[in-house]
């Protein structure tokens, strides 16, 4: 059994990404070919956004939102602990200062009520400048954006969308991508839409933060390739990638359908012994990960193991919060300063998400799983 299974999709429409590629290798034009440029048409028009800016990555995604913003030194950029490093990394590679907010110990996303009281705090000591928000869209649920974007117009701060793993997930009527100022998502190959290599892209509704996004990611090219008008970076999408997407978002809902389908069942089998991740009501997730929480890092020991003497392979979303991590030791966070986020990350692991997961896969990793509260108990 595979955590994800990539290969087993890539059978599925082998043929038409075969042609793909072959199409891309025929034309010659590997950058910026019209692949990239049709894909983000289908993009913005999915997303439900005026504009798409493809790029190299999601974190070159989050990186130039932020160049966009023009964030810098002395700027304060509120995001959690609780994600891959790559959210707060481009804050700090910017001389910006990531300040960390604790997460809801129920969907895991950013505590908005935390939120609040972080940025009065920021502002008190007056040593930094609140400018942006980057909500994480935790495996795949959009945070809470109806109160992000209340708070976020009280203190003027742009509110940047970490959608990464949210790709195809919603907030009633609106997609992720189209829930902040700016949406970012990642086309790594493991998320819910993955290219065959590193891919990411931007949304927005605003026209000149496109402009500016289309020249940040060719070196800051204006009119003319010799003619730069801003620093910018190499973050362009190579045109394979491009073609590659194209061709999986023909199955992107029905994948995405599949998804929620494996997460009710496992939901509806796991819940009364495991605390499963929650959904609000009028939310859909993508499904990027399937997570749990043990009752102690004990309990997810023993899960763990007996899922992998069984073959069935499991990973953990996160180890270690950021504000532990050493990278980011100059924030002068110590053990306890983020409760939520140190507790789940002792007790929580991620099981096989894939559209293609069968019944028999579900229910043995399920009765496993039940068979081990015995063990603990």
């Amino acid at each position: 059994m595979k955590f994800i299974d990539l290969q087993q999709q890539y059978q599925t429409i082998q043929p038409r990404i075969d042609q793909a590629i072959q199409k891309v290798i025929n034309h010659g034009q590997y950058i910026l070919g019209p692949e990239v440029f049709k894909l983000e048409a289908e993009l913005a028009s999915y997303s439900g956004t005026k504009y798409c800016v493809s790029c190299s990555s999601g974190t070159d995604a989050l990186l130039m939102s932020l160049m966009a913003k023009k964030i810098g030194p002395g700027d304060a950029v509120f995001t959690t602990p609780f994600t891959f490093i790559a959210t707060a990394e481009v804050i700090q590679l910017l001389g910006a200062t990531p300040v960390f907010v604790d997460i809801r110990d129920d969907t895991f996303n950013i505590d908005t009520s935390k939120l609040e009281i972080a940025i009065h705090k920021c502002q008190s000591n007056a040593e930094l400048i609140p400018k942006a928000i980057i909500p994480v869209d935790i495996f795949g649920l959009p945070a809470d954006y109806e109160m992000i974007e209340k708070i976020g117009n009280k203190f003027d701060l742009c509110i940047i969308e970490d959608a990464a793993q949210s790709f195809g997930g919603k907030i009633k009527n609106r997609k992720a991508g189209s829930l902040g100022d700016i949406g970012t998502t990642s086309f790594f190959p493991a998320k819910p839409l993955g290219c065959y290599g590193d891919g990411g892209a931007i949304f927005t509704n605003d026209q000149e933060i496109s402009e500016i996004l289309i020249s940040i990611r060719n070196h800051g090219q204006g009119k003319s390739k010799y003619n730069n008008i801003r620093i910018g970076i190499n973050g362009r999408l190579d045109t394979i990638q491009a073609a590659i997407l194209l061709e999986k978002m023909k199955i992107f809902p029905e994948e995405l359908h599949l998804r929620n389908a494996i997460a009710k069942k496992y939901t509806n089998n796991l819940n009364q012994y495991f605390t499963c991740q929650h959904v609000p009501d009028g939310y859909e997730s993508a499904w990027a990960q399937f997570s749990i929480l043990a009752l102690n890092s004990k309990e997810r020991s023993i899960c763990m193991k007996k899922l992998k003497d069984s073959g069935i392979p499991t990973a953990i979303y996160y180890p270690k919060p950021l504000h532990l991590q050493e990278a980011f030791c100059n924030l002068d966070y110590a053990l306890g300063d983020f409760p939520v986020s140190e507790s789940i990350s002792q007790r929580i692991f991620s099981l096989p998400m894939h559209p293609y997961l069968t019944d028999d896969n579900i229910n043995k990793i399920c009765e496993i799983l039940i068979s081990c509260k015995e063990i603990v108990e």
